[in-house]
């Protein structure tokens, strides 16, 4: 199967199904955009301006079946984007598991459809999704 037969919808649906991760109003066809508030700074905060320790990751069609991902590691702020930070020491665990835990289902979601994933260039050979 090729990322030309599965529709741009029927991904979109596949890649919800995965989980609270795609946000699909940032997808398109040239690529998904998926994120986790895994960590809440504080909960004090009311619900709309709260900051989160998490993730995001894009993946991008490279051929008919193949797609890039490109990941950061982050904070989240309350004005609701994502910076590119570093991750306190005694949340880098929960954030690796659960990007981990979020790569498996979508590369079992994708091997399901016959398609790969790889990682973009910049992400270099160690990185937290690297074949043990």
């Amino acid at each position: 199967m090729s990322t030309e037969a599965v529709s741009h919808q029927k991904l979109l649906r596949l890649f919800a199904a995965i989980g609270p991760y795609l946000r699909s109003e940032q997808s398109s066809q040239n690529g998904y955009f998926f994120d986790c508030l895994a960590v809440c700074v504080s909960a004090k905060v009311e619900p709309e301006k709260r900051e989160f320790w998490g993730w995001w990751l894009e993946l991008v069609p490279r051929s008919d079946q193949h797609f890039e991902f490109y990941y950061r590691l982050g904070h989240f702020g309350g004005e609701g984007e994502w910076q590119e930070r570093e991750i306190p020491r005694k949340y880098e665990e929960e954030i690796a598991r659960t990007l981990r835990d979020f790569y498996d289902k979508l590369a079992a979601c994708l091997d399901d459809l016959s398609f790969s994933a790889g990682p973009a260039p910049e992400l270099g050979d160690k990185h937290l999704l690297s074949p043990a």
